[in-house]
């Protein structure tokens, strides 16, 4: 079942990537992956606002809000350009703007 997708997607950093969060179940998948050493009460008061959002008792605004907030409280928020890297590097080609 496919959920409520983001408006703006999120960037997670994770050890060797960056995963790009798009709608609730990428958030319910991240947190499902999170260690369980580090599943506090910010956890989760997130997975219950992603319960929340996927029964529409909470719009999925919300719930990208706060996971941006909680990757940041956890240092796993990613930042990126406002410009895609694959879009960029066409334009890093034509350094001299010929």
């Amino acid at each position: 079942m496919a959920l409520d997708t983001f408006e703006q997607p999120i960037y997670a950093q994770r050890k060797y990537f960056v995963q790009e969060i798009t709608g609730l179940d990428d958030v319910f998948d991240f947190l499902d992956e999170w260690p369980q050493e580090k599943r506090d009460v910010t956890y989760e008061v997130m997975l219950d606002a992603c319960r929340k959002a996927a029964n529409r008792q909470l719009p999925a605004s919300v719930v990208a809000a706060n996971f941006s907030r909680f990757l940041k409280k956890h240092g796993k928020l990613a930042e990126i350009e406002d410009v895609p890297l694959h879009l960029r590097r066409g334009s890093d080609r034509n350094v001299s703007g010929i």
